[in-house]
């Protein structure tokens, strides 16, 4: 397994990782891999779609002025 050093961490962030960590029983090791498992798990499992509803939410949302047309549509013949 790989692992890394995070330097210059301030003293309110691991305060406020060593709060949460306790909070979820987890050691502050423990609490920052699931952070981190689950920062890059949001990033990966996200299609073109799930990243505009992200992007959009981040700027407080847009709307596009679209209208679904409501048509139905004429089935098509296979004989």
């Amino acid at each position: 397994m790989a692992a890394i050093t995070i330097r210059n961490l301030s003293d309110e962030t691991y305060r406020a990782l060593k709060a949460r960590a306790a909070a979820h029983g987890r050691s502050v090791e423990a609490e920052v891999r699931q952070i981190l498992d689950a920062a890059v798990a949001e990033q990966t499992d996200l299609g073109i779609g799930g990243r505009m509803v992200q992007i959009a939410a981040a700027v407080g949302g847009f709307d596009l002025g679209v209208e679904r047309d409501g048509t139905a549509s004429r089935p098509v013949g296979l004989g």
